[in-house]
């Protein structure tokens, strides 16, 4: 036998398409090509398949190989082929059986050594492999690094099959007694609820407070503004805490993303994602990029938390990208080559000073910038994207004769608690959160009553509101409702969610 075909994945954004690794031997002067348009990483390939071949005493043929990467026309990247490279080497040189071969998918790194090395995105090559056998009807086993077993195990109902070495790969496929096959991988999926830091480490800032666990039950939106040392970094960090508890599918998506990246522990599995990028970010940074399009801190943020802190220090250009991924909940990277989608579902928690010295409002009165200076800091936040922000809150500062006196908050559990309740409701109501709501839902199930539509009638007029931001209040009134177990939105409910959306320009 001549020629051996295996089946390996590549990655094209948060897909795996399927690759056949074709290897085939003829005679002529000995050398080693593959096709099929690999980049550098693959290409490289050769000389870690020739040496651990070599390694591991096997005998690398001295034919014409050669390699082709099926379709010619997706672009490979990365070590993963390896493997399957090196096992269709040895089977097409009949010096290990090939009969199984077809109910496999292989992936994985070589060492020099021959060791199995870790790859990108096991979890998305996993998921997709899972999903194509089941519309087919034929599933295949999955065989890769160890290190990944873990995250790629988390599939449900996924044949995952680890290996240390070359060496085990082929001992898998010639032993004759089942004691020496590879063993199938369970995934060790943590107990209990992840754990975040309390809200109850957080002194007083009630309001600030109220409008988190707004936020969290309808999956809204915050911009906190206030003076330095008010708790606005601590009230961000402590957000992911309190919400929802995620969904296997939520899970899985979150895990799929931060697989891309070679990031994702099986550790954090239903733990919400939090990301934090410094404002010297850059916007490729922000949505993703790179000749080979990569996610992300939006996407790595899926189904999570995105925090900026101070705000306006990130670069106008920079904060701009965020107004589509806000409304649709995804991105698309395009390049010349190639294009990649990425989910981009993320809950936004930004922080700022009123101004730049910081001191604005403070008790203390240090603040001594002018109105003009004030206004040219505050609208380094555009309108546009001030406007897709759900809800802008202002976080005071305590004084300092009273910061004592604070008795310390509920508990993250507690507020947990009444979040899940609200949320639950909105998925009995309408199967998804409020922030998700189209136009033709927010006119269904987010009518206030006489007195409230009156209240946010005057509102709009007198603070000049978009119809964008119109709709958004209607969402925070209706999840204000749902957290007070109301199946009406009433004045009060109005009233409230209007407060949450005067922290800038009005002040």
């Amino acid at each position: 036998m001549s020629l051996a075909v295996l089946k390996s994945r590549a990655l094209a954004g948060m897909h795996a398409p399927e690759v056949t690794v074709e290897v085939h031997l003829a005679n002529g002067l000995p050398s080693f090509t593959i096709v099929g348009l690999p980049d550098t990483e693959v290409k490289e390939s050769k000389d870690r398949v020739r040496a651990a071949l070599q390694n591991a005493r096997f005998e690398f043929p001295a034919r014409r190989i050669t390699v082709n990467l099926a379709p010619a026309e997706l672009p490979k990247e990365s070590g993963r082929f390896d493997l399957p490279i090196a096992l269709g080497i040895l089977a097409a040189s009949e010096q290990m059986p090939a009969g199984e071969l077809d109910q496999y998918e292989f992936a994985g790194e070589l060492s020099l050594s021959g060791e199995l090395r870790p790859v990108r995105g096991a979890l998305a090559m996993t998921y997709a492999m899972h999903r194509a056998g089941g519309a087919s009807g034929k599933r295949r086993s999955f065989i890769l690094p160890r290190i990944n077993a873990d995250e790629a195990a988390l599939v449900k109902d996924a044949a995952i099959f680890p290996a240390d070495s070359l060496l085990h790969v082929c001992a898998h496929f010639a032993a004759t007694d089942a004691d020496a096959r590879l063993v199938r991988h369970v995934a060790a999926v943590p107990a209990g609820r992840p754990s975040y830091p309390d809200f109850a480490d957080v002194k007083g800032q009630i309001h600030a407070k109220r409008a988190l666990e707004v936020a969290a039950a309808g999956n809204h939106s915050v911009l906190m503004v206030g003076p330095p040392g008010t708790g606005k970094s601590m009230l961000a960090a402590r957000f992911p805490g309190i919400l929802p508890s995620m969904t296997d599918e939520e899970a899985l998506e979150s895990a799929a993303v931060q697989s891309l990246t070679g990031g994702f522990h099986a550790s954090k599995w239903k733990t919400r994602p939090y990301r934090a990028p410094h404002h010297t970010a850059s916007g490729v940074a922000l949505v993703g990029g790179g000749s080979t399009p990569r996610p992300g801190e939006i996407s790595l943020a899926h189904r999570g938390v995105l925090f900026l802190d101070e705000l306006p220090e990130f670069d106008r250009r920079v904060l701009e990208v965020l107004r589509e991924p806000l409304e649709s909940g995804h991105i698309t990277i395009s390049r010349a080559a190639r294009q990649a989608d990425f989910p981009a579902r993320f809950q936004l928690i930004a922080a700022m000073n009123p101004c730049p010295c910081g001191y604005l409002g403070h008790p203390s009165n240090k603040c001594r910038c002018t109105p003009d200076t004030i206004s040219r800091y505050q609208s380094k936040i555009s309108g546009p994207l001030l406007d897709r922000i759900d809800m802008q809150i202002h976080v005071a500062a305590i004084p300092h004769e009273d910061l004592l006196k604070q008795a310390d908050g509920e508990s993250s559990a507690t507020v947990s608690a009444r979040v899940e309740r609200a949320f639950d409701a909105q998925l009995k109501r309408q199967g998804k959160g409020n922030n998700t709501l189209s136009t033709t839902e927010i006119d269904m199930h987010c009518k206030p009553d006489t007195a409230g539509e009156q209240l946010l009638r005057t509102a709009m007029t007198r603070l000049n509101w978009s119809a964008r931001a119109y709709h958004r209040v209607l969402k925070v009134a209706r999840t204000i409702a749902d957290l007070a177990g109301s199946d009406s939105i009433a004045q009060a409910h109005v009233a409230e969610a209007i407060q949450y959306r005067r922290a800038l320009r009005e002040r």
